[in-house]
């Protein structure tokens, strides 16, 4: 396999890990290719997706759902590969520019990049229904957190950041389809350091909910200053409820039937000993943002701005690291409003999408044309 993704982090693939105060640390995922932490297991595993289908003799047709992040870090991945094409569905008007941009700049043949009329949950729907339904007569890739080597990819981030310290330590993740939390909490139930975790959300508060009630009650998406956590479903949660409970089908029948489900009492409390959470609005998010640069004269993005949050809380008296999933280059329309000194002009070249409504159909259709 070419190793040569390595060359696309700045210096080094490891994290950068900054203490800030006494106990008090954030973790730097930003310095990819695509300045994100979506890059750490999108790089490895596009390059492992490229060599399998060429070991095997096939072009394989590879398919992404993204709240803005995931999208330009698959088609870094593979828009150079002999043997993938692949597509990228993003809401519509509902990602940065700077996102958008890091997608549809990308002009090539085996890239295509779709704009769905409503949320994530809805791309990440149909792009489910695709890969189930497999009607494209060739093998079909997903390189979302469905693949379990996302979640591994991840994971290899957590087991560096715990071998930086001699004790266990408390981690604040932004979360929204909650595979970066998930990936932490597999980490911990494989022997990892890591006491509990406290997972960030903001007006699309699923998750703050779900973890302090037992009960998950998506909800209407409404668009925020931290739109990669404009979620409702996520996607990931499910690998923890079976963890929990070690079944997912009669929890996901009652959530289909009665638009929300809860979890037995034993899976509520053991949720409730390793995972607490809290939401932000825009207002709050913004003010994070212009206090933690006052602080420390340093810039964070509108997600990692709630994982650093003093209004993070822990039980135990541990070391606590933030985890800082994005550059803020990527929200400067966001931070400009608050820290008026910062300023990231976004490029201007020829993009090239395609509007879709939220029907799977038609997506379908869209896709056999391009290709």
């Amino acid at each position: 396999m070419n190793y040569q993704f390595i060359q696309a982090f700045e210096n080094s693939p490891e994290p950068v890990l900054k203490e800030i105060n006494k106990d008090k640390y954030v973790m730097e995922l930003f310095h990819g290719p695509t300045k994100s932490f979506k890059d750490y297991a999108l790089q490895p595993l596009g390059a492992i997706a490229d060599k399998r289908l060429e070991e095997i003799g096939e072009r394989g047709l590879v398919i992404v759902a993204t709240s803005g992040d995931t999208g330009s870090a698959a088609i870094q991945a593979v828009k150079d590969s002999k043997n993938i094409d692949i597509v990228v569905l993003h809401p519509h008007n509902k990602v940065s520019e700077y996102q958008r941009r890091q997608m549809t700049e990308v002009i090539q043949d085996n890239v295509l990049n779709i704009a769905i009329e409503g949320s994530y949950d809805d791309c990440q729907q149909i792009a489910k229904t695709l890969l189930q339904e497999n009607a494209f007569n060739r093998r079909v890739v997903s390189l979302n957190s469905i693949n379990w080597l996302r979640v591994m990819g991840q994971t290899a981030y957590y087991v560096w950041l715990t071998k930086q310290f001699t004790n266990p330590i408390n981690i604040s993740i932004p979360s929204g389809n909650f595979g970066n939390a998930y990936s932490a909490w597999f980490g911990r139930r494989n022997g990892l350091p890591i006491n509990e975790i406290f997972c960030a959300s903001n007006l699309n508060d699923v998750l703050t909910r779900f973890i302090a009630s037992g009960t998950l009650e998506p909800k209407e998406t409404m668009p925020t200053v931290a739109p990669s956590m404009d979620i409702q479903i996520p996607s990931s949660l499910e690998r923890l409820i079976y963890d929990l409970e070690g079944d997912t089908s009669s929890f996901y029948d009652q959530l289909q039937n009665e638009k929300l489900a809860t979890l037995n009492e034993d899976a509520a409390k053991k949720l409730q000993s390793i995972f607490s959470s809290k939401s932000f609005d825009d207002e709050m998010i913004l003010k994070e943002i212009k206090d933690f640069n006052k602080n420390y004269d340093w810039i964070v993005d509108p997600h990692t701005a709630t994982a650093v949050s003093e209004k993070v809380s822990f039980t135990s008296n541990l070391p606590v690291v933030g985890v800082a999933t994005a550059s803020p280059e990527k929200f400067s329309n966001v931070i400009s409003s608050v820290i008026s000194s910062f300023s990231v002009k976004n490029s201007e070249n020829t993009e090239d999408y395609i509007v879709c409504r939220s029907d799977s159909s038609v997506v379908e259709n869209t896709i056999k044309e391009y290709f």
